[in-house]
Parts: structure tokens; C-alpha cells; sequence
């Protein structure tokens, strides 16, 4: 598999994927949950058992690109933050932007499944987690899908990243090479999803750093069967 490489403070950083996992209805709020609940059930998408819900994928699907390829023109990203477990340290945990880019077909038969069907695409640029830990409700996530902006929020509406770093310590998991997306917020009412581009951002309003991953999306020929 392809080593992850991040900008940190100006110096590179390296990591080999291990494990890849990807949090769901994983709102801080229940209002929140109820509100992606609605959303993906407009798409024939079951509610899930329990809250929140945190899905394996395979970590090769852990990507930094500029375009993903997909089967049909029913799939869509979804902006989150990401977890990047770099080293044994305290600091070598990084918080970097991301983009679950799912097919939404597929998901009406399964959520596990459909995670499997597209890339999680991280951005180029990381932030140690030890260095906006203070403020890290503050920060804000934004997408647009083709040019129209579809979510604006801040990590406050998620599930933090210690609670996640708690999970994933208690799960044995908390290791070199693990990588966790947040889960998403809400999308802005009325919107199309199914787009052409992605772009999504992670601002600092502290500092007015912003970090940011962007991809076309590609449709591949039909089948030949």
C-alpha cells in the first residue's frame, strides 16, 4: 500500500495505513443524528441499530488524490475530520480535513458495504491534535459539491476526538497506522449531492489556517457483459 504523506508545521510526515475506520451517526447532538438519519433514509437507507456506529474499511481506500473514479452517477462524499495515529507519541496524533466519498446505491443494501465501494480522501496537510486540542469545537468543516456549497459546521456538532481516542484504546486500536473520519453534519437543505467535484475545508478561525482536500469525480465506461 501507498504511504500517506502529510505537510505538519512545515516538515513531512509519513505513514503506512494499518487500519482504517470510519465513524457514522456520530452527531453530538441527537438532533444531528436524527437529521443525517432523515437524509439517508430519503435514500433508502435503513436507520442503523445503534449510535454511533463505527465501520472497518479496508485501509488501502485511505487516499490523497484528485480524482476518484466511480460506477454510476449516484455517489457522493461527505466532509469530516480524520485522525492520523503517525507515532507511539502523545504529538503524533494529527487532525487533517477529509472526505468519505460513498456509493449511495450500494449503501441502500448496506452501510458497511457501500464504505467499501469508494475512497476516504484525506488532505495533503495535518495539524498535531495536541496543538488545537484547546479549541477544537471552535474549528469549522465546509463542503462544496460541484461549486455549491452542501455543509458548513464546526467539530462541535461531532463526537470529539478523545472520545474517539478513548475507543480506540479500548479497542486496541489506538496504534501507528490507525486512521478514523469523524462521521459528518448535517447538509444544507435543498442541494444536490450527486456532483462533479468535491472540495472539502478545515479552518482554524484562531488562525485562519485552512486545511482543504479537493477531487474531481470521474465516471468510468459501462460494463462490457
Amino acid at each position: 500500500m501507498f504511504p500517506l504523506r502529510f505537510e505538519v508545521a512545515g516538515e513531512p510526515v509519513e505513514v503506512r495505513v494499518s487500519t482504517l475506520l470510519n465513524a457514522g451517526y456520530a452527531g453530538r447532538g441527537q438532533d444531528d443524528v436524527a437529521a443525517h438519519v432523515a437524509e439517508l433514509a430519503e435514500l433508502g437507507v435503513p436507520a442503523p441499530t445503534r449510535t454511533p456506529c463505527l465501520y472497518p474499511v479496508a485501509p488501502y481506500l485511505a487516499m490523497q488524490v484528485d480524482e476518484v473514479p466511480v460506477q454510476h452517477g449516484r455517489t457522493s462524499g461527505e466532509a469530516e475530520w480524520a485522525l492520523v495515529v503517525a507515532g507511539p507519541d502523545e504529538r503524533d496524533v494529527l487532525l487533517t480535513v477529509a472526505c468519505d466519498h460513498t456509493d449511495r446505491e450500494l449503501e441502500v443494501h448496506g452501510v458497511a458495504w457501500s464504505k467499501q465501494a469508494g475512497p476516504d480522501v484525506l488532505g495533503r496537510r495535518a495539524w498535531r491534535l495536541a496543538d488545537v486540542a484547546d479549541r477544537v469545537d471552535e474549528l469549522t468543516l465546509t463542503a462544496w459539491a460541484g461549486g455549491e456549497r452542501i455543509q458548513r459546521g464546526t467539530l462541535g456538532e461531532l463526537l470529539t476526538p478523545q472520545y474517539w481516542l478513548g475507543e480506540l484504546r479500548e479497542r486496541g486500536l489506538l496504534a501507528e497506522g490507525t486512521v478514523l473520519l469523524s462521521g459528518t453534519i448535517p447538509m444544507d437543505v435543498g442541494v444536490d449531492q450527486f456532483a462533479g467535484s468535491w472540495r472539502v475545508e478545515l479552518g482554524d478561525p484562531a488562525t485562519g489556517d485552512t486545511l482543504a482536500c479537493e477531487y474531481a469525480v470521474r465516471r468510468m465506461p459501462e460494463p462490457v457483459a
